[in-house]
């Protein structure tokens, strides 16, 4: 029976490894390619480790930071993100607590709801979308946190929901009790037990906004705003040519903060995932 149990943990270990590498290894091929003279990435040399010949150092990362306002994009691209995610956060967080604290045909319906917007594909409703942001006048990076808000609270209020049910209902009348009303007991006793799933929902989202193309290329007013997604494609020269070394550093420069975000805060994410899914 160990025997089994061993091999078992070794063919499970292998399958893991395999994917990991899998997942690894594109990103390990834009960081070689990002070192590389734009010759040889054009090539077969595509695959190789930079030499002496194609190294070409950090210019690729000048030019992306130089050539196509890099650091106006970044700006945009965090403006948008920071301010989605804690409307998302604030506006889901106390409508899970509404959810879970008034039992009543209005509030399970609004779960529902919320849950079913989950699995609404983005298509249906883009077209629409773009037209309805200019009628409001939404298409800026200012104000397009409220359409975010909207597309990105079903999994918040699902994951906020779950892990709200797990609150006792005691530490609430406690605090009444002592002078607090709804609002200040939302925000002195439930949010700070949310912590676990309010950071893993804010790590989730933030990639999700961070690295969202088609609904800022649809809504925004590209001639005066441009996210970092965006921006990658104008390395795309006339005649179909692409600046393939500048566009590889641009494409490393923006993945890296997601990546470095995740790996410190990976322990809440299953935490929170955990809590929000299965406890509730």
């Amino acid at each position: 029976m160990e025997e089994k149990q061993t091999v078992g943990k070794i063919i499970l270990s292998v399958v893991i490894g395999i994917i990991s590498i899998l997942w690894i290894y594109p990103v390990f091929m834009i960081l070689i390619n990002a070192l590389k003279v734009e010759r040889a990435i054009s090539t077969t040399s595509i695959f190789k480790l930079p030499t002496k010949e194609t190294f070409n150092g950090i210019q690729n990362f000048v030019t992306a930071l130089t050539s196509q306002g890099f650091a106006q994009a970044f700006g945009y691209s965090l403006i948008i993100t920071l301010s989605s995610l804690v409307l998302i956060l604030l506006c889901c967080s106390m409508c899970a607590w509404y959810i879970t604290r008034v039992n009543s045909i209005l509030s399970k319906v609004v779960y529902y709801l919320f849950v079913f917007s989950m699995v609404v594909p983005f298509q249906m409703l883009m077209f629409t979308l773009s037209s309805t942001a200019d009628r409001l006048d939404l298409d800026n990076p200012y104000k397009i946190c409220i359409i975010y808000l909207g597309f990105g609270a079903g999994l918040a209020v699902f994951m906020f929901t779950g892990f709200m049910k797990t609150i006792p209902v005691e530490l609430e009348e406690a605090a009444m009790i002592d002078g607090c009303n709804p609002i200040r007991t939302f925000f002195n006793i439930d949010l700070p037990v949310l912590k676990p799933t309010l950071i893993s929902v804010a790590i989730l989202e933030a990639m999700w906004l961070w690295n969202d193309y088609l609904l800022p290329y649809l809504v925004l007013d590209r001639k005066k705003y441009t996210t970092i997604p965006i921006l990658i494609q104008y390395f795309k020269g006339s005649y179909g040519s692409v600046q393939m070394g500048p566009m590889m550093a641009c494409i490393l420069m923006t993945i890296l903060p997601v990546i470095i975000l995740y790996l410190a805060a990976q322990k809440y994410i299953i935490e929170g995932v955990v809590a929000g899914a299965v406890k509730g």
